[in-house]
């Protein structure tokens, strides 16, 4: 069959097209994002520490300048620092969070890649030991206080950190984050992993579960390069033994042991006393166990979040996260404007706060105007406790200056309480 010919220059001027040759080099070449939206890797940014402990060293990893607030991230089961936080702080609107902050990336022991397998007489620490250890680190950086964010069994560690030193910590902003200790189901499966990683290494029944435990169920039909990513990291990037041991140590976990008292009654258990941002995704296994830590927290300082359309929040939905992180940083004082898109800028976001405080349900109130100082409503900057925040990106007079992301409508939360609580 012949070929079509080329059109010459004139009748591709009378046809409104370009000649059809010029097209093959032309602009693409010289095409380049300000902020490339890719995942990359955060182990060249990073200053590597060895922390001497009480329970052996652990590896922190320093991002950014020193001199800046403190956050604290502590990573999940199977992962480290590297696998964990990598695309969430390379995502564009995060980096620029560096230039108000310091992150100092803990791994739990033995965790990191390339780590040498601990000697079978080696006792792994406890839940609560592993937050102990926090204080090796505040102390071996000279840190006064720190902003917590934890994944799964690093939200769990930061909690107990928190709870035992709340004087230490500023705000939590805890992903998946389990208050209870192990039910009979979850110990089994845990126990069955252990056994597999210490005798066989990562075997299909142990990756399954991991891959379960992050993405939720059905993982093969989310992001393929996502899920393959992570599969190799466990297939090729942990110490099996190491693991087991972490893994261990978890299903051991014992109860945080925290109530939420009635308002207007006396304090007689322990609870959180810093603001907390209490996050979980829509298709993740562990919204039940973020509902039941919701419940249990102070309201005026608690703020439950599901985020739509994921189960492993940081990979799959980075951008709404890391918009819920600012806009809670902000609601406490800090950096009022660290997104690369909030510089001298008049457009404004407006959010309506439905607050379930004492019974009485407010739909339409507002958050007071953020200014760095940390005014916000309903107890603490930040919003009330237990409350939905529903954002839509407008360009009119709005009373939170921070920038839109995305001229659409969003909505990144619910409310897992009922309307009329009793606080």
């Amino acid at each position: 069959m012949p070929s079509a010919p080329a059109h010459t220059a004139e009748e591709a001027r009378l046809l409104g097209a370009m000649p059809v040759d010029p097209m093959d080099d032309i602009e693409l070449r010289s095409v380049q994002l300000q902020y490339p939206n890719q995942r990359g890797s955060i182990v060249g940014q990073c200053d590597l520490r060895r922390v001497p402990t009480d329970k052996g060293d652990i590896l922190v990893a320093v991002q950014g300048d020193t001199t800046k607030p403190a956050i604290v991230t502590y990573h999940d089961l199977g992962l480290n620092y590297a696998s964990s936080f990598a695309g969430f702080f390379n995502f564009p609107s995060m980096r620029s969070l560096l230039d108000n902050f310091c992150v100092y990336h803990v791994n739990a022991p033995g965790q990191e890649e390339g780590a040498p397998t601990f000697p079978e007489e080696y006792v792994y620490p406890t839940f609560d030991e592993l937050g102990a250890q926090m204080l090796f680190v505040m102390s071996h950086f000279n840190l006064k206080s720190i902003i917590g964010l934890g994944v799964g069994a690093g939200a769990n560690i930061l909690a107990r950190f928190a709870l035992a030193n709340p004087d230490k910590v500023g705000a939590l902003c805890l992903i998946n984050c389990s208050s209870t200790q192990a039910g009979w189901i979850e110990w089994g499966y845990q126990l069955l992993n252990t056994r597999n990683l210490r005798s066989k290494g990562m075997t299909q029944g142990v990756l399954d579960y991991l891959m379960w435990h992050h993405f939720g169920r059905n993982p093969e039909e989310r992001n393929l390069d996502l899920v393959q990513l992570y599969k190799s990291n466990f297939e090729r990037s942990i110490n099996p033994v190491n693991l087991a041991m972490l893994i261990d140590s978890y299903i051991k976990r014992t109860d945080l042991n925290i109530a939420r008292t009635p308002s207007g009654s006396p304090q007689t258990t322990a609870s959180l006393k810093m603001p907390v941002l209490n996050i979980t995704g829509a298709l993740s296994p562990h919204i039940d166990d973020t509902v039941t830590f919701n419940g249990r927290l102070v309201p005026e300082k608690t703020n439950w979040m599901k985020i739509s359309d994921c189960g492993l929040v940081l990979e799959e939905q980075p951008g709404k996260l890391a918009e819920a992180f600012r806009l809670f940083l902000q609601g406490e004082g800090y950096a009022p404007t660290f997104s690369p898109h909030a510089k001298n800028h008049t457009t404004t976001t407006n959010y309506n706060i439905n607050n379930v405080n004492n019974n009485n349900v407010n739909n339409n109130q507002e958050f007071d105007k953020l200014n760095g100082n940390g005014a916000g409503s309903g107890g603490g900057g930040g919003g009330g406790g237990g409350c939905v925040v529903s954002g839509a990106a407008t360009s009119d007079n709005g009373n939170l200056p921070v920038s839109a992301t995305t001229g659409a409508a969003i909505r990144i939360t619910e409310n897992p309480l009922p309307e009329n609580v009793a606080c």
